[in-house]
C-alpha cells in the first residue's frame, strides 16, 4: 500500500509541473543550430558547371539552408589534364574520383553533390556503400551515369538531368531553318558528348535531315574538321555544338574557332545546350542554372525532412529554353516564324527568349 501512495503522489505531483515541461521541442527548433555539411565534386572546371552549382545552392537558399550560417560547402574539382584524352587519361580520372569519393566517407558529410557525369558515375558506389546521400546534376542521361532509367536514380541517389526531348530541339532548328538538311557535329568521347551526338542525330533522323558526326581528340583543333565537314560548300548546311566539355576548355577556344568559322561562309551555328558559343544564332536546350536548382530542391528535401534519395525521382526541364541573337539572325538574313515572334521578350545580353509553354 506504501508503493502504491507514493506512486500516486509523484503523479500527482508531476501534474502540478508546467505543462510546458512535457512538450516536445518543434521539429524547426531543434534544427536550428545544426550546421549541414555538403562536399561538391566535378571533373573539369567550366562555366556551365558553375552555373550548376549556383542554381543548387540558390535552392538551399530558398529553403533557409545558407552557406556560411547553417552550411558548410566544400567542393572539390578535379583538374585533370583531360586535354589529353584516351584510355589512359580517363583511367587516372576514375582513380582520382575514387580516391577523392574515399576522402568524402572520411568527412562523413550530410550530402554529397556531383556535377557532371564522371564525378556522378564513378563516385556513386562509394558513397552508396557508406550510406551518404548523393545528389546529381549537369549529367545528359542518367542512365550513362549508372542509374535505372530517366527518373530513378537506383539506391541512395537523386538529383536533376539535363535531358530534354531532342525532338523538340530539333523541330526547333527546323522551324527556323526549314531548308536545312545536312548538320555537322563535332565532339570528343565525353560522355555527356558523346549521348548527346546520338540523340541528336536520331532525331534529326526522324525529321529528314542527316547529321554527320566526326570524334576528335580534346586537345586537336577543331577548324580542319569544320573544314572537312563544310567541303568548300558541297558538305553541311550547319553546324551543332553538342553538350561536350570540349567547347569549355582553353577560353572556349573551340567555340570561339566555330562562331568565327561559321560567320565566315554565312553558315548558321546553333547549340544544343546552354553553353557560351560566340557566334551562334540559336541556343535550345536544358539551362545548367535550372537544372541545377531542381537538384538544390532535392538536396533540400534530403537534410531538412530526412528524405531517403530513393525515393525522389530524377527532376529535368520539361520545357526547352530557346534563346536567339538578333544581331546574328539580322546578319544571315533570317526571318523569324511568326509564332517565335509573337513568344519573345529580351533576356540577358540583348538575347531574345523564346517562350515555347505559351
Amino acid at each position: 500500500m506504501q508503493k502504491i501512495a507514493a506512486i500516486c503522489t509523484l503523479a500527482l505531483a508531476a501534474g502540478t509541473l508546467p505543462a510546458q515541461a512535457f512538450e516536445p521541442l518543434a521539429a524547426d527548433s531543434m534544427e536550428e543550430a545544426r550546421t549541414f555539411k555538403i562536399e561538391v565534386l566535378q571533373v573539369t572546371d567550366i562555366e556551365p558547371y558553375q552555373e550548376s552549382l549556383n542554381g543548387f545552392l540558390a535552392a538551399l537558399r530558398s529553403n533557409e539552408l545558407i552557406e556560411g550560417k547553417n552550411l558548410l560547402v566544400h567542393r572539390v574539382k578535379i583538374d585533370f589534364d583531360m586535354e589529353k584524352g584516351g584510355f589512359w587519361s580517363r583511367l587516372g580520372v576514375l582513380l582520382r574520383i575514387r580516391n577523392e569519393a574515399s576522402r568524402i566517407v572520411e568527412a562523413k558529410p550530410d550530402l554529397v553533390l556531383t556535377i557532371g557525369t564522371p564525378a556522378t558515375k564513378y563516385a556513386r558506389g562509394i558513397l552508396e556503400d557508406a550510406h551518404i546521400p548523393l545528389v546529381f546534376t549537369a549529367v545528359a542521361n542518367p542512365q550513362d551515369a549508372g542509374c535505372v532509367s530517366l527518373s530513378d536514380a537506383g539506391p541512395g541517389v537523386t538529383g536533376s538531368t539535363l535531358y530534354s526531348n531532342m525532338g523538340e530541339s530539333v523541330k526547333v532548328v527546323q522551324q527556323l531553318f526549314p531548308e536545312v538538311r545536312r548538320i555537322g557535329m563535332v565532339h570528343t568521347d565525353d560522355e555527356n558528348g558523346v549521348a548527346h551526338v546520338a540523340a541528336a542525330s536520331a532525331s534529326a533522323g526522324q525529321a529528314g535531315m542527316a547529321v554527320s558526326a566526326r570524334l576528335i581528340s580534346k586537345n586537336d583543333s577543331i577548324v580542319p574538321t569544320l573544314k572537312a565537314l563544310y567541303d568548300q560548300g558541297q558538305g553541311v548546311q550547319m553546324f551543332a555544338v553538342p553538350l561536350d566539355t570540349y567547347y569549355g576548355l582553353h577560353r572556349y577556344e573551340a567555340a570561339t574557332d566555330l562562331g568565327e568559322f561559321g560567320a565566315a561562309h554565312q553558315l548558321p551555328v546553333v547549340t544544343l545546350a546552354m553553353v557560351r558559343v560566340p557566334g551562334a544564332v540559336l541556343y535550345v536546350g536544358s539551362d545548367f542554372t535550372q537544372v541545377g536548382n531542381l537538384a538544390g530542391i532535392q538536396a533540400s528535401k534530403i537534410l531538412k525532412r530526412r528524405t531517403k534519395p530513393d525515393v525522389l525521382p530524377i527532376l529535368r526541364q520539361e520545357t526547352p529554353t530557346v534563346l536567339i541573337d538578333p544581331e546574328r539572325a539580322a546578319a544571315l538574313h533570317i526571318s523569324l516564324p511568326t509564332a517565335f515572334l509573337a513568344h519573345k521578350s529580351v533576356g540577358k545580353n540583348g538575347f531574345w527568349q523564346i517562350d515555347l509553354a505559351k
